[in-house]
């Protein structure tokens, strides 16, 4: 059965926020809001939360999980960006983008695509996700929670409670959530090409 937690969404809870971070470090696969939608999001390097996500929302081996960073110094860390795509994504973020970009040696085989070695990255533009990540001090990994055969992704915290319960660890829910999946901007090739058109404006990219 999954805990529930309930967090302010303006001022989320020091004590709630850091015991969700310490489920993760123990293995937790959990439900979050971002400024998109809901998530799902685990530890990275945890294989067998990876494999619940996947179970979750049967998808296959192909499927791009992102790493959800808290600032430009975790997304550095992990990927490749010269200074045109700097610049670009920068004046994006934070914000609902999520950003495929060249990995680098710190990003898990598994996350890579297999054929082009890239990742999706994102930082959000959402307050308890924000102080979800300063607590944990690493990247979560993650994917949209959208089920399958479902257009719509989840967006209420006691819905996701309810419908999975016995599949998820935590539920963190501050009331305050997105209802689009992000815009995905490819800039694995150095320009950027718009492959799903989400809730960030794509103008800038285009």
């Amino acid at each position: 059965m999954a805990k529930y937690f309930d967090v302010h969404p303006e001022n989320p809870q020091r004590r709630t926020i850091s015991s969700v971070a310490d489920s993760i470090r123990s293995g937790a696969l959990i439900a979050y809001p971002t400024d998109s939608c809901f998530a799902l999001g685990c530890q990275l390097g945890n294989r067998e939360a990876l494999g619940r996500i996947r179970s979750i929302r049967d998808l296959d081996d192909r499927h791009h999980f992102t790493l959800v960073c808290q600032n430009f110094a975790q997304l550095g860390q992990f990927t490749h960006v010269d200074n045109d795509v700097f610049r670009a994504i920068k004046a994006a973020t934070p914000g609902p983008y999520t950003f495929i970009l060249r990995a680098t040696s710190e990003v898990p085989r598994q996350l890579m695509h297999p054929k082009k070695k890239t990742v999706g990255v994102r930082i959000p533009d959402h307050l308890v996700t924000q102080a979800l990540l300063a607590e944990l001090g690493e990247p979560l990994v993650s994917s949209t929670l959208l089920l399958p055969d479902e257009e719509e992704p989840m967006t209420q915290g006691w819905d996701i409670k309810e419908r999975l319960d016995h599949e998820v660890d935590a539920v963190l829910d501050s009331g305050d959530c997105g209802t689009s999946p992000t815009t995905v901007i490819d800039f694995s090739s150095g320009e950027a090409e718009i492959v799903r058109r989400g809730a960030g404006d794509t103008t800038r990219f285009e």
